[in-house]
């Protein structure tokens, strides 16, 4: 499909730039397989689901990824071969070894020595955050070895690191105390991820009880969000665009349990466009749901068969994104077009600290 399908105008003023507060308070646009709207809030929620369906939320934790310091050039002469980098770690592949995206891109090659944790100075001062570049992709993309691995690492990337916020966050403000307690979900506890599963950072300890109490159930997988998802869409058609994988995981327990809910005809509520990618990589062509662990790359556009999930909540996307073309082909391209041209004219907040949209499968 021609991507320019899914373009749209957003006034800069419907871009939040921090959460609602408390979260709950967010709006929530709803979206009926008829195309008809609804406004009301994120707290409304446990009245518009039915008893017996299940939430399914994406648990991973965000990690400080962004990071920078100075490269150094093992076969240059003394002062000289050093810059200053960038790199957004976005897949871990090893316990010593992440793919990041580093910029400027042109200024890295194998076997550089980067030393992450401040930039400028005289780089003999700097921490104690030591990398290799073992490999160059395309886009910017580098694989980086690590001094550090396991535990040891993980620590260190959490000394030196900021939070990656959006671009179109960052590029506004910059990061601060606040951002690590908002741009992370209550529920998140396998560290890995680079963005939020931004969905669920909507839900309070106060929401969870109500779903409890209207007999809603939950349930959570891992899925590793990528700094990829930030990436736009620059081919003209989607059957060119690649998609960045990212890892996930759905243990066999909680596989059989979403199984036996569909089975007795109770509906999957997927938090989150990753929740919905992770559970459709997951399921057969008959929708069973299979344990999972590993990589997906799944993009899903207009026409695809949607196998696992019933209703989607989600936030607003950006124009031209993977992830709007995502929830066009859960609910129909006009009928989300329409959505957005409702969310923005009434003052929706728009991105990750944004407002959230329930959707109706079609």
């Amino acid at each position: 499909m021609r991507v320019d399908l899914f373009d749209f105008e957003l006034p800069e003023e419907r871009i939040a730039l921090r959460p609602a507060s408390p979260r709950e308070s967010a709006r929530l646009l709803t979206v009926g397989t008829d195309g008809r709207l609804g406004d009301r809030l994120v707290g409304d929620l446990p009245d518009l689901l039915q008893p017996g369906d299940v939430v399914v939320f994406n648990d991973t934790r965000v990690i400080p990824a962004q990071l920078s310091g100075i490269r150094r050039r093992a076969d240059a002469l003394p002062g000289q071969g050093v810059a200053e980098i960038d790199a957004t770690l976005h897949m871990r592949v090893a316990p010593d070894r992440w793919r990041a995206f580093v910029r400027p891109a042109k200024r890295v090659k194998v076997g550089d020595r980067i030393a992450f944790g401040r930039k400028g100075g005289n780089a003999c001062l700097l921490g104690s955050l030591d990398a290799t570049v073992e490999e160059r992709g395309e886009a910017g993309e580098a694989l980086l070895r690590f001094d550090f691995s396991g535990p040891a690492l993980d620590e260190a990337i959490a000394a030196v690191g900021h939070v990656p916020l959006p671009p179109y966050i960052a590029s506004k403000r910059p990061e601060d105390a606040q951002d690590r307690a908002d741009y992370q979900t209550i529920y998140a506890r396998e560290n890995g991820a680079v963005a939020a599963p931004t969905a669920g950072l909507h839900f309070t300890p106060e929401l969870m009880a109500r779903l409890a109490g209207r007999g809603v159930s939950t349930a959570f997988l891992t899925l590793h969000v990528g700094a990829g998802t930030f990436l736009p869409v620059k081919a003209e058609d989607t059957a060119d665009h690649r998609m960045h994988a990212e890892i996930g995981h759905i243990d066999a327990a909680t596989a059989e349990r979403l199984n036996a809910a569909r089975a007795s005809g109770r509906r999957l509520v997927s938090v989150g466009t990753t929740v919905l990618r992770l559970l459709e990589s997951a399921a057969d062509e008959d929708g069973t749901i299979r344990p999972f662990s590993g990589p997906t790359d799944i993009f899903i556009t207009p026409g695809y068969r949607f196998r696992a999930v019933d209703r989607l909540m989600t936030n607003f996307h950006l124009p031209r994104s993977t992830l709007f073309m995502l929830v066009s082909a859960f609910s129909g391209l006009e009928t989300m077009q329409a959505a957005y041209a409702h969310a923005i004219e009434t003052g929706y907040r728009f991105y990750s600290y944004g407002d959230a949209c329930l959707l109706d499968r079609l």
